[in-house]
């Protein structure tokens, strides 16, 4: 308990007197976070949707392999993401293994089967009766598709929470091909992991509080958009 407390006092203690360390690196953290959930909701959100609304031939394969890919080991997805960057990959001309990009496609690689399926489940739920109803009306697709997102607001704010959650929370794949550098590539998680190894369990309980502090804050905002547009 004692350590607990005072990994509590050290963190509230580094960002009083301005660690620039600890600074620089939450700010890695979020910049690496909200681009890779930004690029994957904006992949994800259409994919879903098509998966949801439409059918054709292999549709039932492609959802298997998203909701596998749902439950990645973020480790495997590391995996993947090393060997396509590594010097004699595929994209290792392009020198991202051991960067922030690097980071960023493997947290990509985790987020965007969560946001595919469960925006395709939300869509897949809606009653058949209503889109019949629209289509009577003679709305278009754009319309269609404004009307339908309405609708599945909430699900969709869940999934981009979910997916953010995983993200906020990946340390392998992030480990794995950025490389934990100092300065560059070292963010939460992966810090975290670099202090309990060096046995310094004060500064890693720091480094979770912060964490936990910044899950707490933007899980916080979005549910509160959440359900303020659910109360429109």
């Amino acid at each position: 308990m004692d350590l607990f407390i005072e990994g509590i006092n050290q963190a509230i203690q580094m960002i009083i007197t301005g660690d620039r360390e600890i600074f620089d690196i939450t700010a890695t953290t979020l910049r690496v976070s909200f681009t890779a959930i930004l690029i994957s909701t904006i992949i994800g959100l259409p994919l879903g949707i098509v998966l949801g609304l439409t059918t054709f031939p292999g549709r039932r394969l492609i959802l298997t392999f998203v909701n596998i890919g749902m439950g990645l080991p973020p480790v495997v997805a590391g995996l993947y993401i090393t060997m396509l960057l590594w010097r004699s990959g595929p994209l290792g001309q392009f020198g991202f293994l051991y960067t922030i990009e690097a980071i960023i496609m493997a947290q990509i690689l985790v987020s965007l089967p969560i946001i595919i399926g469960l925006t395709s489940s939300a869509f897949q739920q809606l009653d058949h009766k209503m889109l019949l109803q629209i289509k009577a009306l003679g709305a278009t697709r754009f319309q269609t598709v404004t009307l339908l997102l309405k609708e599945t607001k909430l699900a969709i704010f869940a999934a981009i929470m979910a997916g953010l959650g995983r993200v906020l929370a990946e340390v392998g794949a992030a480990m794995m091909v950025g490389g934990n550098l100092k300065g560059e590539t070292r963010i939460l998680t992966t810090a975290m992991v670099m202090e309990v190894s060096k046995g310094n369990f004060e500064i890693a309980i720091a480094f979770s509080f912060i964490l936990m502090t910044l899950a707490f804050i933007i899980t916080f905002i979005l549910t509160s958009l959440q359900q303020r547009k659910e109360n429109v």
